[in-house]
């Protein structure tokens, strides 16, 4: 397993990838939510840059028009696909982006497709999957793999929507803080139900939600709930041999401290 980090797209890339060499890593995701650069023209220009740099990018992680409000109150109806006011521009979002992802050769494409109901039979849910299907289709047609980002759903709905959805090019980002900060699951059992699924990993920590409208706080790794030790070993045993790429959700000087202390923490978990 190699380790990355999650930097943003901009529009000169060259700097964000800088950054990843200056932390000692080769590996990136990249998180996009400028719309006006999702074109082929800014593949390119990531693919170029990133290939200067000597950094490999593990996948594009898509973000998407409108409201977005993280919490468990107003959090099911602005964030994802679920939404119905919001789901056709967020699929041509996600599509465009996609494309730019080819241009820049990178396989991977991930989000969050938000609360996906846990009931099969709410017609909100077969909303979803029929949505899901249309993006799969199209990254299939490209080469691509479409994964959910792991968090505002339970590990069980996740995998009955990706058998549901059908296709063969989907998998799972998993974010084993998100599970913690949604109350949805332990993220080392997360590992066994995922299994073949898992195409990325995050690295970051957190703890589970204390009232029943604000998530859990995200924590520096090694500072929350998530047993780092027995998640790697977990992921080991299911084959897993793709990057682990660390996410602080601050930022500043303090991410950079945390993400450094992440690094040594993950290497010497790793090395035992």
């Amino acid at each position: 397993m190699e380790l990355g980090v999650l930097i943003g797209q901009m529009e000169n890339m060259e700097k964000e990838f800088e950054k990843v060499v200056e932390l000692g890593l080769g590996t990136c995701q990249v998180s996009c939510w400028n719309e006006a650069l999702f074109t082929r023209d800014a593949g390119k220009a990531m693919k170029q840059a990133a290939a200067d740099a000597g950094v490999r990018i593990s996948a594009i992680w898509a973000g998407w028009p409108g409201p977005k409000v993280w919490n468990f109150v107003d959090g099911p109806l602005t964030l994802g696909l679920v939404p119905r006011a919001y789901r056709d521009r967020r699929q041509e979002a996600i599509i465009a982006c996609s494309k730019m992802a080819e241009a820049a050769e990178v396989e991977h494409v991930a989000t969050h497709v938000g609360f996906i109901p846990e009931n099969a039979n709410d017609p909100a849910y077969k909303e979803v999957v029929v949505a899901v299907r249309f993006i799969a289709q199209a990254l299939k047609a490209q080469g691509q793999t479409f994964l959910f980002e792991t968090g505002q759903e339970t590990p069980v709905t996740l995998l009955r929507t990706i058998s549901d959805v059908g296709y063969d090019n989907l998998g799972v980002n998993l974010d084993p803080a998100n599970l913690l900060m949604y109350g949805k699951a332990n993220p080392v059992d997360a590992v066994e139900l995922f299994g073949r699924y898992i195409k990325g990993v995050h690295v970051k920590d957190g703890e589970y939600p204390v009232d029943g409208r604000s998530l859990g706080r995200e924590r520096p790794v090694g500072e929350g709930k998530v047993d780092f030790p027995l998640f790697l070993k977990k992921l080991a045993e299911q084959g897993y041999a793709g990057s682990l790429t660390i996410e602080r959700e601050i930022s500043g000087e303090q991410q950079r401290i945390d993400i450094l202390k992440s690094i040594d923490l993950l290497r010497g978990w790793l090395s035992k």
